[in-house]
């Protein structure tokens, strides 16, 4: 194991004071402190672009509350080895890993990495963290979230450490509030000169006056069949300064101004207004996020865009996260509940990826579980993964539910989600996400 990168421990050598040692050493892992990262982010990004990734533990808290601050000490230590193996075998000792408090750990370098390497980077080292981690007799797993940034994408303030490190815990908290969201580049505006979360946060409403927030869907096809089932709406922002912007970057600023439960609105009445223009067996799938539960009365709103628009309840499904039931299971549950009465069909998305909690099969009236990409990508090669998906579609038979699996890019795994008796499947083996007018065109192919 990597106690400590060099490049920490020679400065400490060369002045012989050993107080600098151990103020640059995170004491429980032996990572390089939280001081030590800013003090080599205050040197190195003025000198060179800097690429960063911050990786959070969001389910640490949760290990600490149930069993204790001495098996969360022994995760974080676990954890930390894992990084800075990963570290040694990807970026060398050259790169800087530290644990910044809690369960946050840093990555940094300096080395001429693509944005799409280090998004790559990001993945597998969240998948390494993934792995089930065993501390006492325990098994843990672990659900890592990871914001990534390059400094070049800051314009001047790329050249300052506190900025880096100020916009990347800025981006983490935003992250938290995403449901079902692993990963997030803190870059994906603030690449463009002025372009902060807070000027666009002054935007947004002028924004869907404008018409600037455009509704894409990603076509859904029968399993066994290939036929078009559907689609999911997807929002995106056309700036007409800054091009198109992410869904995750939209929600995190309609979170900073209060804005979430408007946009939503917005997205839902559109979506529903295009799609009253498809063949009436086509279903239409929407997000339905923590916040439209927590600031907006969801049944309220969506009965009323269903009016309003003329689009057949029926034909309607909801994609619900564990995440967002958190705050007050007891009234999401309700309000879905008054929603299927109408015909509202709902569906449990990213089922894998959270707590998969019974509770949430039992309590709710779920007429869909939708397999994280994550199941789905391996499927083909690792049998564990297979088996896994085998038992989720074979539990949501026994429920009535059916199954529908994001991420399919290939067609061996195609073949097998047929094979194991899945409904519907999503993604680039068939389509990306289109545009209306694209969409409109496929429904009558």
């Amino acid at each position: 194991m990597m106690i400590l990168h060099d490049s920490w421990i020679i400065p400490a050598r060369m002045t012989g004071d050993q107080d600098a040692a151990i103020d640059s050493t995170d004491l429980l892992t032996g990572l390089a402190s939280a001081e030590a990262a800013r003090t080599w982010l205050r040197r190195t990004a003025p000198a060179a672009p800097v690429l960063a990734m911050l990786v959070s533990l969001p389910r640490l808290q949760a290990v600490n509350l149930a069993y204790g601050k001495t098996h969360g000490d022994q995760v974080l230590i676990e954890v930390a080895r894992r990084v800075a193996d990963f570290v040694d075998v990807e970026l060398g000792s050259a790169a800087l890993v530290a644990r910044l408090g809690g369960g946050k750990f840093l990555v940094a370098t300096v080395q001429d990495t693509s944005r799409e390497r280090w998004q790559y980077l990001g993945e597998a080292l969240g998948r390494a963290i993934a792995r089930t981690l065993t501390v006492r007799g325990e098994e843990f797993h672990l659900l890592p979230r990871t914001v990534l940034l390059r400094s070049s994408a800051l314009g001047e303030e790329g050249g300052s450490g506190e900025a880096l490190l100020h916009h990347l815990e800025e981006t983490a908290t935003t992250l938290d509030r995403l449901s079902g969201r692993r990963m997030l580049w803190a870059d994906d505006v603030l690449g463009t000169p002025g372009a902060s979360l807070a000027v666009l946060e002054g935007e947004l409403l002028g924004a869907m006056h404008r018409d600037e927030i455009s509704v894409l869907f990603q076509p859904q096809f029968d399993v066994a069949t290939g036929r078009l089932a559907g689609a999911e709406a997807l929002a995106r922002w056309e700036h007409p300064r800054f091009g198109q912007i992410s869904a995750e970057t939209l929600f995190a600023v309609a979170d900073r101004g209060d804005h979430v439960a408007q946009l939503s609105r917005h997205i839902i009445g559109r979506a529903m207004a295009l799609a009253t223009q498809w063949p009436g067996h086509l279903r239409l799938s929407l997000n339905i996020t923590a916040e439209d539960f927590a600031l907006g009365d969801v049944v309220r709103t969506v009965r009323h865009l269903l009016g309003e628009t003329g689009f057949a309840a029926g034909r309607l499904t909801l994609e619900i996260t564990e995440q967002s039931l958190i705050s007050d299971f007891e009234a999401c549950a309700r309000a879905l509940r008054a929603l299927a009465t109408d015909g509202v069909r709902v569906a449990l998305d990213d089922f894998g990826t959270g707590f998969s909690n019974f509770r949430t099969l039992k309590a709710l009236p779920l007429d869909a579980l939708k397999l994280d990409k994550s199941l789905v990508k391996d499927i083909a090669h690792d049998p564990r993964d297979r088996a896994i998906v085998s038992a989720v579609i074979a539990m949501a038979r026994a429920l009535a539910m059916k199954v529908i699996a994001e991420g399919v890019e290939h067609q061996q795994q195609l073949a097998i989600l047929r094979e194991e008796g899945c409904d519907l499947f999503q993604g680039f083996l068939r389509s990306g996400p289109m545009a209306p007018l694209e969409f409109l065109r496929l429904t009558s192919s």
